[in-house]
């Protein structure tokens, strides 16, 4: 098949049969634009303290730009799918990377916190149709058979944005100024989206996407999986909000913190995996065991509190577990069949992040009357809710698979362009949350350092 003829397949909707350079070329992009998607959304975990300093605000109010990203994903994932689904695919992902890039300029030259975060507003609003679109557009741009590993490819931009982007902007920003570093990738973002333009296969939009009702959605168990995931992601941040602290107050130092965090990161990728070899045999068990060992292991924590190394062994059961949910959680509600895989994705995806900004919430009051050694109590609470829904709706967890037995290469193009908003998005959300997490954990080691001080005096 020529080039010339691929280009046209993918135009009216009709997805290659072998792999061509256009392929080729529109997944390398896609894994660019998602490398500087996770830039954009994670720039405050290196950057919050020289910009609160700089904007003349505290550190804890900075954590606001983190609180507002969540809040514009959670509100318009699901209206911003559905209203762009029959949209050309190439228009959507240029106009998610021109967000980004006003984004970044908005915040680069703001002259106050208030328009940092109508910056940061800017780019949730991308963020909030960014990845449905990307890994949508990597399953149509490649052969059926592809489609699996296309997606992995767009969303190693992920972890590369994680392990590279931050850490690269930061050191620019320690370096010449925390502006200039936005300012940069504003710079690459708009250059990316130009040469999307330019190199993208053209993709035409969908028809119009199912959304159903509350009803249907309660009738086929669609709202009893959209229910379980914001319960799970709700306790999950009950205790994961505050890691950084509550490592430090198990005798991590405070300069460690972030290290710490990445290895707990790199804990998931199994439990990732893990879903991967369980989401088709057994995702009801799965599912109900992993949740399950995060209750356990949320009850274990202020037992090893003591211990840093029991700490960081059982917190990284924790997260092993935890990586394989956001998989198992997106295939049942596609499963579920209550509406089209699209809106599935951005259903699931703002409950996870409701639970997400939920879950610091009661994290916060939590802290407050129990302390750090006992929070996980609350959030084992949280988890045992989520559990509990899981065992009693059987139409939404089934023991055995609905019509849909499989979730197999024929149907990854509906399953993958809904699965990436959670398996991509959440922990993105998650990874700029540890912005918090680490300057509370930088502010206790402070308090701890003045305190010894003054004992010392």
């Amino acid at each position: 098949m020529s080039t010339n003829t691929t280009t046209s397949a993918v135009s009216t909707n009709t997805r290659p049969i072998t792999v061509t350079s256009q392929s080729i070329v529109g997944i390398a992009v896609l894994g660019l634009a998602t490398f500087f998607a996770i830039t954009t959304e994670l720039m405050p975990v290196g950057l919050l303290g020289t910009m609160s300093a700089d904007l003349g605000v505290s550190e804890a109010t900075m954590g606001i730009v983190v609180t507002v990203y969540a809040a514009a994903v959670a509100i318009l994932a699901l209206p911003l799918t559905a209203f762009t689904a029959k949209l050309p695919r190439k228009t959507v992902l240029v106009a998610t990377l021109v967000g980004y890039t006003v984004s970044n300029l908005m915040i680069a030259f703001a002259p106050s916190f208030a328009v940092v975060c109508a910056g940061r507003v800017v780019g949730g609003i991308a963020h909030a149709l960014f990845f449905s679109v990307a890994s949508a557009y990597a399953t149509r741009i490649v052969p059926p058979r592809l489609a699996g590993r296309a997606i992995a490819f767009v969303y190693s931009g992920s972890s590369l944005g994680f392990v590279l982007g931050v850490p690269v902007a930061t050191f620019v920003a320690q370096h010449i100024g925390w502006r200039p570093a936005v300012f940069s990738v504003a710079v690459a973002a708009a250059v990316l989206a130009a040469v999307a333009l330019l190199f993208l296969p053209a993709v035409s939009g969908a028809a119009s996407p199912h959304i159903g009702s509350p009803k249907a959605w309660a009738r086929t168990g669609l709202l009893s999986v959209v229910v379980a995931d914001l319960l799970l992601f709700a306790g999950h941040y009950v205790v994961y909000t505050y890691i950084g602290p509550y490592a430090i107050d198990a005798g991590l130092d405070a300069s460690l913190v972030s290290g710490a965090l990445l290895v707990l990161g790199g804990t998931g990728v199994i439990g990732l995996w893990l879903a991967g070899m369980f989401v088709d045999r057994a995702p009801r068990q799965t599912l109900v065991v992993a949740v399950a060992t995060m209750a356990v292991t949320f009850a274990a924590l202020p037992f090893v509190h003591g211990s840093l190394v029991g700490t960081m062994v059982v917190a990284g059961v924790w997260m092993a577990a935890n990586g394989t949910t956001g998989t198992l959680f997106m295939a049942a509600a596609i499963r579920s069949g209550g509406v089209s895989p699209d809106i599935a994705g951005a259903l699931v995806n703002g409950a996870s992040n409701i639970g997400i900004a939920g879950g610091a919430a009661i994290g916060g009051q939590a802290l407050g009357l129990v302390g750090l050694q006992y929070l996980p109590f609350a959030g084992a609470a949280v988890l045992v809710g989520s559990l509990g829904v899981v065992l009693a709706a059987r139409r939404g967890f089934p023991v055995h698979s609905h019509h849909q037995e499989h979730l197999s290469t024929s149907s990854l193009e509906a399953i993958t362009s809904s699965l990436a908003v959670v398996t991509t998005s959440v922990p993105v959300v998650s990874r700029a949350i540890q912005t918090v997490t680490g300057s509370i954990g930088i502010a206790t080691g402070s308090i701890r350092t003045q305190r010894r001080s003054s004992e010392l005096s």
